[in-house]
């Protein structure tokens, strides 16, 4: 029997909404469809919000790093074949023309969009890093809310997608 090879984040302490942001399911929600259905007219539906939340192995991440009044990073992570079809519907070109370099840049685009709306929502000055993206080879489970994390699972027909918020002190 063959075990998956995991990654789980080293922050795993439960806890309530503790964050000093005031950043909720719903702000990520609204700011992940946002990008989704005006950008790309694509529906992404949201995950109920259980205990862990996980994007497969190959997944695609993006982030980005965020100082100021709020210290921390924002990451999309998206199963390849979701970053795939969306990189081809951002470029207008069928998904078999699509490679891997075409879909960091992307996935660069899609956590600068995304983290650009959250951080509207963010304490006053707040300045963004440039985007970095990189595929990501094992499987990554997050606890959907610790007291430093926020992390939204979401569906679509080409696979899951995680928007995760993590403030650092």
């Amino acid at each position: 029997m063959k075990f998956e090879e995991v990654k789980y984040p080293t922050n795993l302490k439960m806890g309530g909404p503790a964050m000093r942001a005031q950043i909720d399911e719903q702000s990520v929600i609204s700011a992940n469809a946002q990008f989704w259905e005006q950008m790309l007219a694509m529906k992404v539906e949201p995950a109920p919000m259980a205990e862990v939340f996980c994007v497969g192995i190959r997944h695609l991440m993006g982030s980005v790093e965020l100082s100021g009044m709020w210290k921390g990073r924002i990451e999309v992570r998206m199963d390849e074949r979701l970053a795939y079809s969306a990189t081809a519907a951002m470029l207008m070109q069928p998904m078999d023309t699509v490679v891997e370099a075409d879909t960091l840049d992307a996935t660069k685009e899609i956590a600068n969009m995304i983290a650009g709306v959250i951080k509207s929502c963010l304490p006053r000055p707040c300045t963004m890093t440039v985007p970095e993206s990189a595929v990501e080879a094992a499987k990554f489970c997050e606890l959907q809310r610790t007291e430093d994390t926020l992390a939204v699972g979401f569906h679509h027909a080409d696979g899951d997608l995680m928007v995760r918020v993590w403030e650092r002190g």
